[in-house]
């Protein structure tokens, strides 16, 4: 079900909320957390299906706020999703005036959940500060995506400047399976410690720096990258030790190979993780990710970069 509500207010949007809920019955019940989207100038569809596509797991209240709304400073055009056009959450899209931009905090507190988690999200423009932006001030997680961004790795490191506890990155999510593999794998005989790494991948894709950056920090040994135009992503993933060099090779961004010395190659199925998988997982979790801190802050600015 869609409405469009247009020259609305916050109010009216509300009361509407509540008329289907009491006409609706259960499409209200069970909301865990109110999810905050600031699409920017951007085409919020892809977005919304994400969060539709995660609220399946986490059933929440999501509003979508886009910079393209109506000339009148005093006007609000609105859009209430609901039920099969919403997954298992309710999606609200506000298109507020560029006067009601400037105060976005205000605008959507009367549409907050009481007594509810607020987690933002930027799906593409990262801002400077998340933790001061208006939505941000209001939220207890604020994920960004440094992959949409035209500059990455500065972008990354920006965010490394202002890190705040709740901040996280899809970039970093991205890099989850990766991570798990490493691990587990050197969590096995015969314990040396590695000497050098390498990590290869596409030329400006942030989850190569932050994958890198998470060995410096959690192996104290020098990292390099090796950036390769138009590549899937993070490629392969190299650690030399005395008894030979264990090696995650994943070229075709779908199935990986994994080398280590006098074992088999195992084969593991390792594809690029969709964007609403990523979001699932950090809705899974509303306490700080440290471990994504201290790799921002204290991993990434000791990784050597091979172009």
């Amino acid at each position: 079900m869609i409405i469009d509500l247009p020259k609305t207010t916050t109010g009216d949007i509300n009361k509407r909320l509540v008329q289907e809920r009491e006409e609706g019955g259960a499409i209200a019940l069970g909301r865990v957390l109110t999810l905050l989207i600031d699409v920017g100038d951007h085409d919020p569809e892809e977005a919304i299906a994400a969060a539709n596509d995660a609220s399946r797991e986490h059933p929440c209240r999501v509003l979508v706020i886009t910079s393209e709304g109506p000339g009148e400073d005093s006007e609000l055009d609105a859009q209430i999703r609901l039920g099969g056009d919403a997954g298992a959450s309710e999606v609200v899209l506000l298109k507020p005036s560029a006067a009601q931009s400037r105060h976005l905090d205000t605008l959507v507190l009367p549409l907050l959940l009481p007594d509810a988690p607020i987690v933002t999200w930027w799906p593409y423009q990262v801002p400077k500060d998340p933790a001061e932006h208006p939505l941000g001030t209001l939220a207890r997680r604020r994920i960004t995506d440094s992959t949409e961004c035209s500059s990455p790795t500065a972008t990354l490191h920006d965010l490394a400047a202002e890190y705040r506890e709740g901040d996280t990155d899809l970039a970093w999510t991205r890099t989850t399976l990766w991570r798990g593999l490493i691990a587990a794998t050197l969590d096995q005989p015969p314990y040396e410690p590695v000497q050098r790494a390498v990590v290869s991948g596409e030329s400006t894709h942030p989850s190569v720096d932050l994958m890198a950056a998470w060995l410096r920090w959690a192996l104290n040994c020098p990292v390099e990258i090796e950036r390769i135009a138009d590549a899937p992503a993070i490629t392969q993933v190299k650690l030399e030790r005395r008894s030979g060099d264990i090696v995650l090779d994943r070229p075709d961004g779908k199935t990986a190979a994994l080398r280590q010395p006098d074992q088999p190659e195992h084969r593991i199925a390792l594809p690029i993780r969709q964007l609403r998988e990523c979001l699932a997982e950090e809705l899974r979790r509303l306490d700080a990710d440290e471990v994504y801190g201290e790799v921002l802050r204290k991993g990434l600015p000791k990784v050597e970069v091979n172009a």
